[in-house]
């Protein structure tokens, strides 16, 4: 099956608005990096459509991308055919990925998840109400043999159906908050991706979401929407801790630091 991340660059480059901030674009490159959207040696649009997609000024994109770039996520290249293209390898993304989870305090680590939490579980109670059946039938095939694929290439597919899923609410308040909060949250997610059985339950709930919103039963849905959200915020919660203690092990943090801070 051929798969095109439409809905996924469309996340990426949802406006920030008022809100735009050089981390806050550094953030939304990093999740179309990590879910798949842009792969290695795929171009990134110019510095002037980033600016018009996210709503920011070009010298803010342009900050964002220099610390891509210093960070060896992507690569400037001149000329007529220049421009900032993905040069990562997943080790890379990792890297950068777990240095987001260690300055995040493990209070932000769980409110955000709660945030996410809720606005998942609106999406899905209005999905279950509205969508057809041709509409699961498209994530149906979004999702088919994605559990075979590599760790990055399922990220990709099930950060989609997840998409896809919240859109099926038809609201756009709910869509517009669930993209925001996945884009936040994805980079974090992925993390837990070289952990087997972490991917599979996942995997298996996304699935449940799915076959649950065919029959209409909205509490399960729900049901199956948080489980597997505190789920991931509690394994990223213990590996942030085992991370911190290793630090601590190495000498590379005073041991009397407040991790739960």
């Amino acid at each position: 099956m051929t798969f095109t991340p439409h809905r996924l660059r469309s996340a990426a480059f949802a406006p920030i608005g008022d809100e735009g901030r050089v981390q806050l674009v550094e953030g939304r490159l990093v999740q179309a990096i990590s879910t798949g959207a842009f792969r290695k040696g795929e171009r990134l649009p110019s510095e002037s459509e980033l600016s018009r997609h996210l709503g920011v000024s070009v010298d803010t994109v342009r900050e964002a991308l220099g610390l891509l770039r210093s960070a060896g996520l992507i690569e400037t290249r001149r000329g007529r055919t220049g421009g900032s293209f993905v040069s990562t390898s997943a080790g890379a993304v990792e890297d950068f990925n777990t240095r987001a989870l260690l300055r995040m305090t493990r209070l932000e680590l769980s409110d955000l998840g709660a945030e996410y939490e809720i606005v998942s579980a609106g999406c899905a109670e209005y999905a279950c109400r509205r969508a057809t059946s041709e509409d699961l039938d498209a994530v149906e095939r979004i999702l088919q043999d994605a559990w075979e694929l590599p760790p990055d290439a399922w990220r990709q597919r099930i950060t989609a159906a997840q998409l896809e899923l919240a859109a099926l609410s038809q609201s756009v308040r709910l869509t517009a908050d669930h993209v925001r909060l996945q884009s936040e949250f994805t980079p974090l997610l992925a993390l837990q991706d070289a952990d087997r059985l972490q991917r599979r339950f996942t995997h298996e709930q996304v699935i449940a979401q799915l076959e649950a919103t065919r029959r209409g039963e909205v509490v399960v849905v729900t049901s199956a929407v948080r489980t597997a959200i505190r789920n991931s915020v509690r394994w990223l919660v213990e590996y942030r801790s085992r991370l911190l203690a290793a630090e601590d092990a190495r000498g590379q943090r005073p041991a009397h630091t407040d991790r739960g801070a």
